[in-house]
C-alpha cells in the first residue's frame, strides 16, 4: 500500500526517472496520469472519437520507445503533446493514402459497371472536387472545413505559416468555383 499512495504522489520528474529505468509500475503511472491529456489533444486536433482514441493509442506505443530519450529541457506535457501531434499528422497522411486507394477501387468498379452512379448530393459533389484539388490547397480545405480547425490550427498541422494556409483557402476557393461550373454545379 505504501508503494502505490508513494507512486501516486510521485512528481513526474521522479516517474519518467524511474521509467528510463526500466521500472514498468512508473512508466503505467505516467501513462495514466498523462492518458487524458493526450486523448483531449488527439481529439480537439482530428475531431472523431475514433481516430482520437488511435492516435492516443499510438502515443503510449512511442512513448515506451521514446522515452529514454526524453532529456527533461521542457515540460512533459509540451514534449507529449508534439509527439501526439505527430502521431495525428501520421494518421492523416495513413489516411489519405487509403482514401487514395479506396477512391482508385470505386473508379474501377464504375468504369466496369460493379459500382452505382455517384449520388446527386451537392455536398458530395463539392467534396468529390476537393479532393481533385493540388495537395496543400485540398488539406488546408480538409482541416479547416472539414475538420473544423482555426487556420493556425491547420497551419500547424500543416507546419506552414497561418498566412500561407490563407493563401490556400483563398486558391482552393477560386478553383473550386472552376471545377464546380464545369461540373454544372453552380
Amino acid at each position: 500500500m505504501a508503494m502505490m499512495l508513494d507512486e501516486s504522489e510521485a512528481s513526474d520528474a521522479d516517474l519518467i526517472g524511474r521509467a528510463k529505468g526500466g521500472d514498468r509500475g512508473a512508466f503505467g503511472k505516467l501513462l495514466e496520469r498523462h492518458y487524458d491529456f493526450v486523448y483531449r489533444a488527439a481529439y480537439r486536433w482530428c475531431g472523431r472519437k475514433a481516430d482520437a482514441e488511435d492516435i492516443a493509442q499510438e502515443v503510449c506505443v512511442r512513448l515506451g520507445k521514446a522515452i529514454r530519450d526524453y532529456r527533461g529541457g521542457g515540460a512533459f506535457t509540451t514534449w507529449l503533446y508534439t509527439m501526439t501531434m505527430n502521431a495525428a499528422r501520421d494518421m492523416m497522411r495513413k489516411t489519405a493514402r487509403e482514401t487514395v486507394k479506396t477512391e482508385a477501387y470505386g473508379v474501377h468498379a464504375l468504369i466496369s459497371g460493379e459500382a452505382p452512379a455517384e449520388s446527386e448530393d451537392p455536398a458530395e459533389a463539392l467534396w468529390a472536387a476537393v479532393r481533385q484539388l493540388p495537395d496543400k490547397q485540398r488539406d488546408a480545405v480538409l482541416l479547416v472545413y472539414g475538420e473544423g480547425l482555426s487556420h493556425a490550427a491547420a497551419a500547424e498541422a500543416m507546419a506552414i505559416s497561418e498566412t500561407t494556409v490563407s493563401w490556400h483557402i483563398h486558391e482552393a476557393k477560386k478553383r473550386l468555383k472552376t471545377l464546380m461550373r464545369s461540373a454544372g454545379e453552380v
